[in-house]
């Protein structure tokens, strides 16, 4: 049973940084490396993650700025930002690309909080699943006659008790990502 628990506690703890990774891709009203995270360049044929052809940085709260390692790869960096559902639009010095993040309209907040609550659900609905496949785990142990009934019961409100402790850190990363994102 404590096999049980652990792998549900695991498959959890996946789920809560899954939400956070995209939580992480949210624009907030500040500049973040989380926001072009998901880029990918076309370079020289290959796809490939914005990541690893240049250094990106946060000179200051409202500007992300990307150095790539090849002068041949600039023009590619500059349509896949354009191109990605940021909103946001490069600025290219010859040595230096940089994103100016502006600051954020009440509508666009309040989209984003929208966006936030969705992750946030989906989060819960993994949640709710790894404890269905925890309990009918549990159920087939004691048809199998390898936990008594008392037992499966007992493996039943743990499991119930680490989903509700789980959920709540949802309800707490959800609540801290809304503050952040209605911020001015």
């Amino acid at each position: 049973m404590d096999q049980v628990l652990d792998d549900c506690r695991e498959k959890m703890d996946k789920a809560i940084a899954s939400l956070d990774k995209d939580l992480a891709k949210l624009r907030t009203g500040r500049a973040s490396v989380g926001l072009v995270d998901g880029i990918t360049v076309e370079y020289y044929g290959t796809m490939t993650p914005l990541n690893q052809l240049a250094s990106i940085s946060i000179p200051d709260s409202r500007t992300i700025a990307i150095q790539p390692w090849d002068r041949n790869v600039f023009s590619g960096i500059e349509k896949a930002i354009m191109k990605s559902d940021l909103g946001l639009n490069p600025v290219s010095d010859g040595k230096i690309i940089r994103i100016n993040i502006p600051p954020l309209t009440e509508e666009r907040r309040k989209d984003l909080v929208k966006m936030a609550k969705k992750y946030s659900e989906d989060a819960k609905v993994a949640l709710r699943n790894v404890r269905r496949e925890a309990n009918d785990t549990l159920k087939k142990m004691k048809n199998d006659k390898d936990l008594t009934e008392d037992e499966m019961h007992k493996g039943h409100e743990e499991v119930q008790k680490i989903t509700d402790s789980y959920v709540s850190k949802v309800d707490r990363i959800l609540a801290d990502k809304e503050k952040e994102i209605m911020e001015f």
